[in-house]
């Protein structure tokens, strides 16, 4: 019989979760909020659960794919939520991008629950998480680790385990900051070199074959060109990254600088209406100031 396995959470992310797990001869037994994607995971081949005490019900080890460390708690601890059931998840698997502080703290309360949690969030886009290619940081006791292997390796080709509970989420931040930065760097660079003249498809090709090179070119470059701007992951979702970074950056007396700059641009993108668009939108909003009375190249 196949192993039920646990997602609360049916978006972007937890889709591509979702086909990685089916794939590989899981069952999977979802919830979320939004009808239309329970309704997709029953397309996919999994079972549609209607709370998340309902998926606790059904799997011992269970992933969440939420927006925030507030909507994790939520689910946790709210009406129908995974603590009510009867006999508990021996191990959460977080893939949320969240609060490190307060992903610690959930962990230490659902230790005395005797549940694992495992923060695991996952640097990668979600067209990345379903060809296997993004990569989840992993922070919580060792041992949960070792014991859920098996699904981090359906999920990713890497995967890292990171230290206590809170670094997973800390290595995510961390990350993120580099990974926004360069895809905002490749936003201006290609608007650049627009504005010269250049072939941006020549120039791209190019572009990747010198000491400039980031993996953003390869996920977002083309999509830049294209202005295919279909969300893969959401502008709206970096702002919330960023604004968890500066947060902790504020505490402990470091200036982010290019950070700060980036968030007011993502800011100045969604005032634009580009919130839901895949994050190398943010192309848009390097033409804008130049474009004021102009022709959009």
């Amino acid at each position: 019989m196949k192993e039920h396995i646990g997602l609360i959470g049916i978006g972007l992310v937890g889709t591509a979760l979702a086909e990685n797990l089916l794939n590989v001869g899981y069952s999977v037994v979802g919830f979320d909020i939004d009808p239309g994607r329970s309704r997709n995971l029953l397309t996919l081949g999994g079972i549609s659960a209607s709370s998340p005490l309902g998926v606790a019900r059904q799997a011992n080890r269970v992933f969440l794919s939420l927006m925030s460390t507030e909507i994790v708690r939520d689910v946790l601890n709210g009406p129908a939520g995974l603590l009510e059931a009867e006999s508990l998840p021996r191990y959460i698997i977080d893939t949320t991008t969240g609060d490190p502080e307060e992903t610690a703290r959930i962990a230490d309360a659902l230790r005395q629950e005797g549940v694992f949690f495992l923060d695991s969030p996952i640097s990668g886009s979600s067209e990345q998480i379903r060809q296997r290619e993004a990569v989840p940081m992993i922070g919580g006791d060792r041992a949960a680790f070792e014991a859920c292997q098996d699904l981090f390796s359906a999920i990713a080709n890497r995967f890292f385990y990171v230290g206590p509970s809170g670094d997973g989420s800390k290595a995510k931040l961390a990350s993120n900051l580099v990974l926004g930065l360069n895809r905002l760097v490749l936003a201006e660079g290609l608007v650049f070199a627009q504005r010269l003249g250049l072939n941006l498809k020549t120039f791209l090709s190019l572009l990747k074959e010198t000491p400039a090179y980031s993996r953003s070119m390869d996920v977002k470059g083309q999509k830049m060109i294209e202005e295919d701007f279909h969300a893969e992951s959401r502008m709206s979702q970096h702002k919330k990254d960023l604004e968890i970074i500066l947060h902790y950056a504020e505490k402990f007396g470091q200036p982010l600088p290019l950070a700060q700059l980036h968030k007011e641009i993502i800011e100045d993108a969604i005032k634009a209406g580009d919130g839901e668009l895949d994050s190398c939108a943010v192309i848009n909003q390097i033409r804008r100031p130049a474009e004021k009375g102009q022709k959009r190249i």
